[in-house]
C-alpha cells in the first residue's frame, strides 16, 4: 500500500511454517514471493575447536540446500495467488525445473554463477531442450505440475 511499485518478498526458510510467511506476505500486499535465502550453518576447525568463521555461523548456500528449497517452494505454491521465485542449488536445467514443476513461476541462479559465468545461459538453453523434448510450449504448463505419490 506505501508504494505503487512491485513489491517481491524473499522469505528466509530458517521458520517452522514458510506457508504462512508467504500467505502474510501476499495478504499485506506483496506482488510475489522469492525463496529462499541460506540456511544457517557451522563449520568447525577441529583443531582448535573454533568456528571457522568469524561470526560463528553462517549462510550455506548452494546445492546442498536445493531440496529444502524445492520443498519450501511447493509449500509456498499451495498457500499463495502470487508468483514465486525459486532459488537455492540451481546449478542446471534439471535444478530449475524442480522448481518450476514444485509451484515456481520463475527461478533465479545465484551461487552456481560463481562457479560458471554462463549458468543462466546454459540453464535456459537445458529449459528449453526440455520444453521442445516434451512438447511443451510454455512454462505456465510446467509451473505447478507436480504428481505427489498417491494420487
Amino acid at each position: 500500500k506505501a508504494t505503487s511499485h512491485p513489491v517481491m518478498i524473499k522469505l528466509t526458510p530458517n521458520v517452522s511454517d514458510i506457508g504462512s510467511l508467504a500467505l502474510a506476505a501476499e495478504e499485506a500486499g506483496a506482488d510475489a514471493v522469492s525463496l529462499i535465502n541460506t540456511i544457517t550453518g557451522m563449520v568447525i576447525d577441529v583443531n582448535t575447536r573454533r568456528p571457522l568463521l568469524y561470526n560463528n555461523t553462517g549462510g550455506l548456500s548452494g546445492p546442498a540446500v536445493r531440496p529444502v528449497a524445492v520443498r519450501m517452494v511447493h509449500e509456498v505454491y499451495k498457500r499463495v495467488n502470487i508468483p514465486i521465485i525459486g532459488m537455492g542449488g540451481i546449478c542446471n536445467g534439471e535444478d530449475a525445473l524442480q522448481f518450476l514443476i514444485a509451484g515456481a513461476s520463475a527461478v533465479m541462479v545465484g551461487t552456481w554463477n560463481f562457479n560458471n559465468p554462463m549458468a543462466c545461459i546454459e540453464v535456459a538453453g537445458e529449459i528449453k531442450s526440455y520444453m521442445k523434448e516434451k512438447c511443451v510450449s510454455s512454462l505456465r504448463e510446467i509451473t505447478g505440475s507436480l504428481i505427489l505419490n498417491g494420487e
